[in-house]
């Protein structure tokens, strides 16, 4: 029922990432859901439109009709799995009434494995997931993302985390670390991920769950300051 709903939602990405929405014909369409399988195969270094046009069998200048480059491909790759986690999360804690356990529903929405991530049925959600967990770094890593971030380009990134934060604070209001935590539980999961795929000696994530991981550092958090600990 969830996946059925989602499927139907149109997430509203940042005009300024695109020239032409490609949600708006065939080929705009074609060119996200290859996209997606052509970055997760060679990665953002070996992805260049040229190939992508192969792929779809059209041209270079048809994808740069729709993007100006592809860093900002990635951006809207990245605003879109953002914006799809948005939504799975809104929607499956939106009925918990107990704080604590609405913050463990969506700590395990957002570090949850790829596979259990599944909501637009035309783009491979596996692949839009690697595709973050290796890429997204360098989406916002570089000497433009201080005007990016002016322009709203991770907007759906940034208001993913506030919604964290607000469930840390109605969980303890007095914790005095909300943002940080929030952001390190987002952007952790995603490291934690790229761990267990290239360097599994240096993760726990092979026998303890990720999503284990951070229910149990997160809850301590606030549970020390409950205690008097702190």
């Amino acid at each position: 029922m969830l996946d059925t709903l989602l499927s139907e939602i149109k997430i509203n990405i940042n005009e300024g990432l695109f020239l032409k929405d490609p949600e708006s014909s065939d080929l705009g369409n074609a060119i996200i859901t290859q996209s997606v399988v052509l970055l997760d195969q060679l990665g953002f270094e070996q992805f260049t439109f040229k190939k992508l046009a192969q792929k779809i069998k059209s041209t270079e200048s048809s994808i740069y009709r729709y993007f100006e480059n592809k860093h900002k491909l990635l951006l809207y790759l990245c605003s879109l799995y953002w914006g799809m986690l948005e939504y799975r999360l809104v929607v499956a804690t939106n009925s918990i009434e107990c704080n604590e356990k609405k913050l463990f529903k969506a700590i395990e929405l957002i570090t949850s494995k790829p596979e259990n991530i599944n909501t637009l049925t035309n783009v491979n959600q596996a692949a839009l997931r690697n595709i973050v967990v290796s890429e997204f770094t360098k989406a916002y890593h570089n000497k433009m993302v201080d005007d990016e971030n002016k322009s709203g380009f991770f907007q759906i990134y940034k208001r993913l985390i506030l919604r964290i934060v607000e469930m840390i604070k109605n969980v303890d209001s007095t914790y005095q670390f909300p943002n940080s935590l929030a952001s390190t539980v987002l952007d952790g999961a995603l490291h934690q991920h790229y761990l267990k795929e290239h360097f599994k000696n240096l993760t726990d994530a092979n026998h303890l769950s990720t999503s284990c991981f951070f229910k149990d550092l997160v809850m301590k958090q606030l549970k020390t300051k409950s205690n008097g600990s702190r």
